[in-house]
Formats: C-alpha cells, structure tokens, sequence
C-alpha cells in the first residue's frame, strides 16, 4: 500500500507510485536542466529520449535481462505444464525479442548489417518493428493492446497467474498506453503534432516488466531454500 501524503490528508493506493515520479523528475527537472548544449551539443533531455540513447540502451538491458530471469524461473519451475509456467515463457520469449531489437539484433554492437532488412526499414538498421507496414500500421496498435494488457486485463482477469504482472505494476504499462494514445490521436487533430517522447515513456513499461519479473525471480529463489 502506497501512501501519498499532502497538506489536505493522506491517499493511500494500491499501485507504485514510481512512474509518477518519474515523469514529474524528467518533465519538472531535466526538461528544464541546463548547460546541456555547452556540454554535450545537445540537451540532458534530448540526450535521455535520443534514438541509440541512454534509456534506448536501459530499455535493452532490462528486457534482456528480464528474459534470463524468466528462463531461470521457468526451468526450475517443477511444473512446467502449467498455465502460469506457459505464460511466463511466452513473456520470457517476448522480452528477449524486443531486447534484441533494440540494438537492431546486435547490429549497434557488431556492425554487421543484413541488406535485405535494412533497405527496407524507416530507421535503416536491422530491425523489423520499423518495417514500413508494420512501424506505420501494427506497431502502435500492438503496443496500446499489450500495455492494456498488462496494466488491466490481466491482473483483473486472471489474478491468481503470477506470470502476470500484479496491479502493483499498472501504472508503469497504462501510461504507456496513455501516451501514445494522445499522441496517435493527435496526428489527425486540428493543432500541431505533438512531440514524440516515446523513449521517455517506453522506459517505463521495459521497468514495469523488469520489476515483474524481478518479484518472481526473487520469490523463485526464495522457495528453493
């Protein structure tokens, strides 16, 4: 139980508070830090949210580790069969499909380039999420569903799977979803599109399912003993 504490009384809820924080830390206070362009040539928050940039390469790292987390649980797992064992290695699988395009399946690391793909990919590198049809027309879609998902769906609909993050973890997945909803939307508003800070906020969600699995990890080893 999380504990807000204001001059009016106290709000208790049910969730983390972090990615609340979070946003009022980057939008509150490096948005508006200084001496970046002196320093750097660009600013602390253009540096943070820049592709190939720091929470890019905290991104990977926490989705791949996410998965070595996951396989760990699901080979010590003494029911493999089950439900909940299936779901966890589904989501392991998935973390390190992402992880692995986020340096473009290592392209960033090696250098090594696969033509055929990257002729074709809006970002020029190895990947396959910014392949024309599917950056332009499944991506995001694919990201509201899976951020619902995770954030709503899951913990109301099947609490008993721990495999799913719990609703501890909902606002790490739901403001996700949030902005890129208003940020979609507003492609076809009648004022200027907004700004992509999706960096700022896919930061989340890659924590969102780091700590998820961090929990089961954690409650994985404990029961080993």
């Amino acid at each position: 139980m999380s504990e807000i504490k204001t001059p009016w009384g106290s709000i208790s809820t049910k969730v983390s508070l972090f990615p609340i924080y979070y946003l009022i830390f980057i939008y509150g206070f490096v948005y508006i830090l200084p001496f970046g362009k002196n320093l750097i040539g660009i600013t602390w928050f253009d540096l943070l949210k820049k592709e190939d940039g720091p929470l890019e390469w905290l991104q990977f790292g926490q989705f791949f580790i996410s998965s070595l987390m996951g396989f760990y649980i699901y080979l010590k797992s003494q029911k493999k069969r089950s439900i909940n064992s299936w779901v966890l290695l589904l989501l392991s699988l998935f973390c390190l499909l992402i992880s692995a395009e986020e340096i473009s399946w290592g392209e960033r690391i090696t250098g090594f380039t696969l033509n055929s793909v990257t002729d074709l990919s809006i970002q020029g590198e190895t990947n396959f999420h910014n392949l024309p049809f599917f950056h332009n027309i499944l991506l995001d879609p694919l990201l509201h569903v899976l951020c619902i998902f995770l954030g709503w769906v899951g913990w109301r609909k099947w609490p008993n799977l721990s495999s799913l993050p719990s609703r501890e973890y909902s606002l790490y997945f739901l403001l996700v979803s949030l902005f890129f909803a208003y940020y979609d939307i507003s492609w076809a508003s009648t004022v200027p599109h907004i700004r992509n800070d999706q960096e700022i906020f896919e930061f989340l969600l890659s924590t969102g399912i780091f700590l998820h699995f961090w929990r089961n990890f954690k409650f994985s080893r404990k029961s080993k003993k």
